[in-house]
Parts: structure tokens; sequence; C-alpha cells
């Protein structure tokens, strides 16, 4: 297994890390079996948040008596200090462990993101929570490209999760400067929430991107461990029968995958679109039906509000379908 150091961290993880979404699927047993699998094979590096629902207290009953293997990064939608310090005590405790190695903020807006920063946000219980030793580092996931660069220019913020895999790459040069600013940079998404069948080349391809510190993919059985770690830790260069598949691709998924970049945006009846159809994503894809039900739930107006004014597709630098795609949504969620 190879390890990088994840950014101005320091700690010392393996490359290709542990996604918790997935788990949600399986129990707590299940869990335990696949955290001795991944201690085993050297994999270190464990992903989770406060809103996967059951990830948190799973990762921490399996992780009992192994907890000092392995370095824990959880997430809340958090933006005040007091939610935010609520949230970190209920982590500790789903994790059954008195420190987490790395709390990010979980994908905020610009405006929230104004809320974190600013007198009596979230920063200020994360501060306070490193300061005491119950967390020990800070950073944050996005899914825009401009919350990522404004999060580039905040001292404070350690490391960054972003998509990042064959499709989604509009992150690139900020990944670039990730590498520059000593942040470490984490991958989510690896297999475009699961629209690239091809896990070893979507593997092969983020690898082969030295500016990515570790790649997380969600796992829920033996199998998908044993076929991901095999995958990342292949360096031989990406051959040419790969680089044309990767076209292939790129050119198949290009006309109706959401990259999430916003330009779409505003709405004329205000849908956030990007996020229809990264929950749309969960239900069609991740086979995680409750838990994108209950994601989408705080999505108002819904897909179903759409006007089909068509202002959205003639904003879109990928040509996608979006009325089209919206109304697939709708059906998809009854709403």
């Amino acid at each position: 297994m190879e390890y990088r150091v994840l950014g101005k961290t320091g700690l010392k993880i393996s490359r290709m890390g542990f996604g918790g979404i997935p788990i949600q699927k399986v129990d707590e047993e299940q869990t335990k079996v696949l955290m001795h699998k991944l201690m085993d094979e050297g994999v270190n590096y464990i992903d989770t948040a406060r809103g996967y629902t059951v990830s948190e207290q799973y990762l921490g009953y399996a992780l009992e008596g192994i907890r000092d293997k392995f370095v824990i990064a959880t997430k809340s939608m958090s933006r005040t200090k007091e939610a935010m310090a609520k949230d970190i005590d209920i982590s500790l405790g789903n994790l059954r462990t008195d420190y987490i190695d790395l709390y990010q903020v979980h994908n905020p807006s610009m405006e929230q993101l104004d809320t974190v920063i600013a007198p009596g946000g979230a920063l200020e219980a994360l501060m306070e929570a490193k300061e005491a030793g119950k967390i020990g580092h800070i950073g944050l996931t996005a899914h825009s490209v401009a919350v990522f660069e404004r999060a580039l220019e905040l001292p404070w913020v350690e490391t960054i999760m972003f998509p990042y895999n064959i499709v989604e790459n509009q992150g690139e040069e900020l990944i670039a400067k990730c590498t520059e600013k000593n942040v470490g940079f984490i991958d989510m998404k690896p297999l475009a929430g699961g629209a690239i069948e091809n896990a070893t080349l979507a593997h092969r391809y983020i690898c082969a991107n030295e500016n990515v510190t570790v790649v997380i993919p969600g796992m829920a059985d033996i199998k998908e461990i044993d076929e991901n770690i095999k995958a990342c830790s292949d360096t031989s260069p990406l051959t040419d029968a790969e680089l044309k598949e990767i076209e292939e691709i790129k050119q198949a998924l290009g006309t109706n995958f959401c990259r999430r970049c916003n330009y779409c945006a505003p709405c004329s009846v205000g849908i956030n679109i990007p996020s229809v159809f990264l929950f749309a994503g969960y239900l069609q894809r991740y086979g995680l039906e409750d838990w994108a039900r209950d994601r989408y739930s705080t999505v108002n107006p819904k897909a179903s509000a759409c006007i089909e004014c068509g202002v959205c597709e003639t904003r879109c630098p990928y040509n996608l379908p979006i009325r089209d795609m919206l109304k697939k949504a709708a059906e998809d969620f009854g709403e």
C-alpha cells in the first residue's frame, strides 16, 4: 500500500481510503468484517459523516479495539457554533473515540460558508474542539467549484474533499493548487456516483493524478475492497486501450451527467438543479432509496416545479437536457 501525507495535517494515510456511505446498506457486523480487512491490507483512512444515518455508529462498533490503526474523518452540515459543537460530541459518541483526526465542514454553499466563518459560526466550535483535543484537524467538503476555490484561500482549511473522476474533472486546476498550498486533497465519487461501471479503470485514472492525496471509494463488501486496492496499487501508465475507453466513457456520460458546476443557476422558479441530480443519483445508482428520499425532502421547490422555460439549458456548458432530467427525477421521487 502506498502512503501519502495529507497536506498540512501531517497525517500519513493510505492512497486509497474507505468511503462510509454504502455501509448504510449492511449492518454493524459486516462493517466490522470490512474494517478488519482494511486493517490487514494497510488501508488506514476512513471517511464518514453525521449525515450518513448509521455510518458513524456502525464504524464506532467496528473499530473497537483497532481504532488506533485508522485515521478517522467525519463531517457535519451544521453552520452555527452551537450546532457544530453538538455534532462533534455526537460524532465522538457514535465513533466510540475520544478524538477524531479530521472534522470537516460538509458541503456549504457560499452563503453558508459566510455563516460558518462569522462570529457565532461553526468555525468557532471547530477551533475550540481542536484546542480541547477533541479533533485534530479541520477540513471542508464541496461540490461547487466556487466554494472549492474560496476554500483554498481560507487559512484554517487543511484538507478539501471534492468530486473528481473520468467524467467530473472540472476541479482539476484547483486540485493542482492544493498541492501548491500543501492542502490535502480527498477525492470523492471516484465512480461518479456509480455511473462509471469500470471501477478498475476509474481508480487507475484518478491515481494517475499525483495531486490526488487519497481516493475514497464507498465499499460494502470484501470483493470491492480487493478490486479497489488492486486498481489503486497499479502504478503502471495508462495504456492506449485504457485511454480510448476513458474517452468513450466521457462521450457516453457527457450528455446526461451533471458535474454540479452550478452554471445553470439561478433557476426561474428556484429549483436547486445540481442538488436534485445529486440525490437522484443516490436513488438511481447507489441503491440507497430511503436516504436519497430523505435528502430530496430538503429540496424545495421540487423537480416537478419546473416550468420548462429552458433558460438553464442555455447556460449549461455540457449541453445537458436538464428539463428532461428534471422530469425523470420528478417521476422517480414522485414529486
